[in-house]
């Protein structure tokens, strides 16, 4: 439906087979000018290539460690020095992990946060250098409906991905007068490779019970939404959190 025709459209944790490949792969069918970074030199390299194959032209890769303020700063320099502007970016970035707040040390708090939640904060501020001066832009932040429900083990990844929200709505008004809108996705559980070789077959059976679907979502599944924050088919909405699609305590 070219819903991002000739947009430049950055996507962060876009190496690997989950949500941030999924929604570039989806963002180059839909006509945008893709870049994607990753902090994995090898599976960002391959991830260009299989997006700069559907593309027929060069997929920008770039070697991104979210937690590093320079690696971000060096990141969109490259993107205004190839492409001259940023119109959308997909902070699909995160960390999880399995922890009782009884037995979790600092370290553990310290390095979800800093991935899931101050990454996010990171990549807006460094973006919106960029997008309030041409006075448009789209960000859409990856949530998760974790930071409205409780799961056990999970108060570090939560605390995050509630801040995530609230970061959204805060920063979208902040710049609404810029024309730049910031709105969030919060899957509820999006099945793929890596979360297979991370949670246990039996809890993963026990999370799918939940859903109302009675299935975990596919990552196009959240990418398609994704593409619609990013897109103008939403352009009156900023500030919000799309739950996909079980909100269940």
């Amino acid at each position: 439906m070219s819903l991002l025709n000739g947009k430049v459209c950055v996507v962060t944790a876009a190496a690997g087979t989950g949500i941030g490949f999924a929604t570039a792969r989806r963002a180059v069918e839909e006509g945008a000018v893709v870049v994607v970074s990753d902090r994995h030199e090898r599976r960002i390299g391959e991830a260009a290539a299989k997006l700069s194959e559907l593309a027929g032209t060069e997929v920008l890769g770039l070697i991104c460690d979210v937690t590093s303020q320079q690696d971000i700063t060096t990141m969109f320099s490259r993107v205004m020095d190839t492409h001259g502007r940023v119109d959308v970016l997909v902070n699909n970035a995160g960390l999880g992990g399995t922890r009782s707040v009884a037995d979790m040390v600092d370290a553990e708090w310290d390095r979800v946060m800093d991935v899931t939640l101050k990454s996010v904060m990171r990549c807006t501020r460094e973006v919106l250098k960029h997008m309030i001066p041409q006075g448009s832009g789209a960000i859409v932040n990856n949530a998760s409906v974790l930071g409205w429900r409780a799961q056990k083990g999970q108060s570090h990844y939560a605390a995050a991905k509630a801040g995530v929200m609230a970061l959204t709505r805060c920063s979208a008004v902040e710049v609404a007068e810029h024309g730049i809108r910031i709105n969030a996705v919060a899957p509820s559980l999006a099945m793929h490779a890596f979360l297979h070789k991370v949670t246990t077959p039996e809890l993963l059976r026990e999370l799918e019970s939940r859903e109302a679907f009675g299935r975990a979502a596919t990552p196009d599944e959240i990418a398609n939404i994704i593409l619609f924050l990013a897109s103008d088919m939403s352009s009156y909405m900023t500030g919000e959190v799309l739950s996909a699609s079980s909100q269940r305590a």
